[in-house]
């Protein structure tokens, strides 16, 4: 009897987890299709701007602003885009493991996320800027003060190149690590783009200097949303597949508790007709 108890505790506590795995799984299914929305309402606006710029590129001197100015990366900074929460499988820990290959030793890291912050703070690694908590909120203004930051550390040349790490969105199932040169903006890229015919006011240079401190923002911008949305999906992927192996816990124990306790009444059983035949 007292091993049933057991059973039916156990298959009580699974439930319980299940519940809650199950709600988990629902708040970031309905967190990751506003992600997915927001994505869908930058991406336009961030290809119209990447096409503006590459008209502005061959129009001037890409060389005169120091956003596109290219130096000997002696002082190199990674940004880490992570998660501010756990239970989303692997998410946190891919980015920090293609984070710690990439380093070569002495770069300056820009933490954003704050598994990333904890994990990198308690190493000894050149911490030089941290942003924790901002996925709760997630808005353009986060965007704009990183960006503003690393525009004034690279045109003051306290910084020669920025590479960024983070987790591309591509589905609820599928998301990549993308290690990429955030700065100098590189031209040969930027020429990928169509470049479109636009007569511009004042000049094309001074458009060009207003618009790449923006651009740098939007893309900022772009990689919160991505990494947003990774997240998202990462987490309801994990709720989902700790869902369904909770469920079949669930079958199993109560396979087990059926067992057990048709052993019990057969035994029972046997009792009372052994009792029976003892008494005649």
């Amino acid at each position: 009897m007292s091993t049933l108890k057991v059973i039916r505790r156990r298959i009580a506590s699974v439930k319980s987890t299940q519940k809650i795995t199950r709600a988990m799984q629902m708040v970031a299914a309905a967190k990751l299709h506003r992600a997915q929305m927001n994505i869908e309402k930058a991406r336009p606006y961030t290809l119209k701007l990447r096409d503006t710029i590459a008209s502005l590129v061959i129009r001037t001197d890409p060389n005169r602003h120091p956003l596109l100015a290219v130096r000997e990366p002696e002082k190199t900074a990674i940004m880490i885009v992570t998660g501010d929460r756990g239970l989303c499988g692997s998410f946190n820990s891919n980015i920090i493991r293609k984070a710690e290959a990439a380093m070569q030793g002495g770069e300056e890291l820009i933490l954003v996320g704050k598994k990333g912050v904890e994990y990198f703070g308690k190493r000894g690694y050149n911490v030089a800027q941290k942003h924790s908590g901002i996925f709760r909120y997630l808005n353009f203004g986060n965007a704009t003060a990183i960006g503003e930051m690393l525009n004034r550390y690279y045109c003051e040349q306290e910084l020669d190149r920025v590479l960024l790490i983070y987790n591309e969105f591509k589905s609820a199932v599928q998301q990549y690590v993308v290690l990429e040169q955030l700065l100098p903006l590189k031209p040969a890229e930027i020429g990928e783009a169509n470049p479109v015919e636009y007569i511009y006011e004042p000049s094309a240079a001074a458009v060009l200097d207003a618009i790449l401190p923006l651009n740098l923002n939007m893309q900022i911008w772009r990689v919160l949303l991505e990494s947003n949305a990774a997240e998202q999906g990462a987490r309801m992927t994990a709720m989902e597949n700790a869902t369904d192996a909770a469920q079949e816990m669930i079958e199993t124990l109560t396979l087990h508790y059926n067992k057990a306790r048709q052993a019990t009444i057969t035994r029972e059983i046997m009792d009372i007709v052994g009792g029976s035949i003892g008494m005649e």
